[in-house]
Parts: C-alpha cells; structure tokens; sequence
C-alpha cells in the first residue's frame, strides 16, 4: 500500500508541480549523440563492461547498450559518458 501511495504521490508531483519525471519517479536519462556518444544519467551501478558492450543496473531492471570499440569517457556513481559505435539501447526487465 505504501509503495502504491508513493507512486501516486510522486505522479501528482510531476504533472501538477512540473518536476522532470526521470528525476521525481527515479527513471534514467538517456542523451545519445549521433551513434558515437551516450550519455547515462541516474543508473545504479555498472554491471559489465567490455569493448563490445556496457550493462547497467536501473531501478526497474538494466540498460544494455551494444556496439563496437566502446571507451568510457566518464564515470560517476550514478552518471556515465560512453564512447564508440553505438548499435543497440535495450531495457530488460
């Protein structure tokens, strides 16, 4: 019950304050440049990383990002700048 009523809580929050929903409902902020930078913001943590791929763990499930030559640029507790050929984006639950 008082997850639901966090939910709700939070909801109301965005639309009638007009707070950014990744930063009220604790969603990822993804900026991509072209294929060749991506830009991660409110991850919870890095769970693999090789040149080919970067795994990171979400609130809700993980974030998978493929592709070629990747090189992280930045890396913070809960941002990360990646560099390379970026081919796929996929959330898994």
């Amino acid at each position: 019950m008082a997850k639901k009523w966090g939910h709700l809580l939070r909801s109301w929050m965005t639309n009638n304050m007009e707070l950014p929903q990744d930063v009220m409902m604790d969603l990822p902020r993804i900026t991509m440049i072209g294929q060749i930078h991506i830009y991660i913001e409110n991850h919870r943590g890095l769970l693999a990383f090789s040149d080919k791929e970067l795994r990171l763990l979400l609130k809700q499930g993980q974030l998978l990002v493929k592709g070629n030559a990747f090189v992280i640029k930045t890396i913070l507790p809960e941002e990360i700048l990646l560099e390379g050929k970026i081919d796929q984006v996929i959330y898994i639950k």
